[in-house]
C-alpha cells in the first residue's frame, strides 16, 4: 500500500462531517529540536500565529485533530506528542504527562506562545493540566477532552486493551480490522484515515504503529493506585477556564470522578456529547469544534 500525502485526505474529513469544501486549507508539517534533544513535530494550520494549541491521547497523533480543524477554519496548532506521530520516541520510554510537560511547554512558546487556549484529549489532556499549572503564560483557557486524574486501569480496560495488543501486523487489512474491532463509535472510513496517518509499512510489507509501544511505565503502582493521582494537585493550580468535555455513549471518566473534578476546579463547565465515544474528535468532531468555540468566547 502506498501512503498518500499527508493531507491529501482532508477532502475527505470535510465531506463525512458535512462541512463545505472550498479547497485544500494552507496546512504544514513543522518540528523543532527541544532541550532533551529529541525533536517534537506538529501540523500548523493557517499563515497567522496560532491561536489554539491542540493535543492528542496515548497511542494517536496530531491528525487526530483534523476534522476538528477543518470544522474551526482558525490558525492553531496540532502537536505530535513524544513518543507519537512524527515526534522522536523517548530512550527512556516515558511518556507520563508529568514526564513530557517541559517538552510540550517548549513547543507551545516556540509556535503558539499567544495561543488563546490548549485543548487535550486523554493523555494529552492529562500533559495540558501540567503545562498550565506551571505555564500559565501559556494556557489562557484550558479544554480537556474525556480524562481526569482519577482516570486508572479498570475505567481504561479496553484502550489498555487496544494498546496491549500486537505491535505491527501482516499487512495493511489486518490492522484496519483490530482497529475497526476496538473503535465501536468511529466510522471505518474515519478510521482508515487515521490509521494511514498512524503506521508506517516495514521493510518486509508487515506495518507496525507510528507510536512508541509504551512499554515503559504503567497506569497503576504495585497497590493498583492510578500513576496520575498526582495531577490532581497540579489541577488545583490551574487558574484559567477549563471546560470538561465528556463522552455521551461511552467515557473513560465515572461520576465519582466527575464530583472530584467539580471539587478541585469549582467553576469549570463539564458537558456530555451526546453520540460521542472517549475521542470526542474522532465521533462528534463538529461538536466538539463548537464547544472549544464556546471556551475561546469565555473571558481569560
Amino acid at each position: 500500500m502506498t501512503s498518500p500525502d499527508e493531507f491529501s485526505m482532508l477532502v475527505d474529513n470535510a465531506a463525512e462531517a458535512g462541512l463545505d469544501w472550498t479547497g485544500p486549507p494552507t496546512v504544514e508539517r513543522c518540528s523543532m529540536s527541544c532541550s532533551d534533544g529529541l525533536i517534537v513535530s506538529g501540523i500548523r494550520w493557517g499563515t497567522e500565529p496560532p491561536e489554539l494549541v491542540l493535543l492528542h491521547g496515548g497511542a494517536q497523533n496530531a491528525h487526530t485533530w483534523d476534522t476538528v480543524a477543518l470544522a474551526l477554519g482558525m490558525p492553531l496548532v496540532a502537536i505530535d506528542l513524544p513518543g507519537h506521530g512524527r515526534s522522536d520516541w523517548r530512550p527512556d520510554h516515558d511518556y507520563r504527562p508529568q514526564a513530557m510537560v517541559d517538552v510540550m511547554a517548549e513547543a507551545i512558546g516556540e509556535w503558539a506562545p499567544g495561543a488563546e487556549a490548549v485543548i487535550g484529549m486523554s493523555l494529552g489532556g492529562l500533559t495540558s493540566i501540567c503545562v498550565a499549572a506551571v505555564r500559565s503564560d501559556l494556557v489562557r483557557r484550558l479544554g480537556i477532552v474525556d480524562v481526569t486524574p482519577g482516570t486508572n486501569r479498570e475505567k481504561s480496560e479496553s484502550i489498555i486493551d487496544f494498546m496491549s495488543g500486537p505491535d505491527d501486523f501482516e499487512d495493511f487489512a489486518s490492522m484496519l480490522a483490530y482497529t475497526v474491532g476496538h473503535n465501536p463509535h468511529r466510522t471505518e472510513e474515519s478510521l482508515v484515515r487515521g490509521l494511514v496517518h498512524n503506521a508506517r509499512e516495514l521493510p518486509d510489507g508487515r506495518w507496525a504503529w507510528r507510536w512508541d509501544p509504551m512499554r515503559g511505565w504503567k497506569m497503576t503502582d504495585e497497590d493498583g493506585a492510578s500513576s496520575f493521582d498526582a495531577i490532581w494537585d497540579e489541577l488545583d493550580l490551574v487558574a484559567c477556564p477549563v471546560h470538561l468535555w465528556l463522552g455521551g455513549t461511552w467515557s473513560v471518566v465515572d461520576a465519582a470522578d466527575t464530583d472530584e473534578f467539580r471539587r478541585r476546579s469549582p467553576d469549570a463547565e463539564v458537558i456530555k456529547v451526546d453520540g460521542a465515544g472517549h475521542s470526542i474528535q474522532g465521533s462528534q468532531p463538529v461538536r466538539l469544534a463548537a464547544l472549544i468555540r464556546d471556551l475561546l468566547a469565555e473571558a481569560a
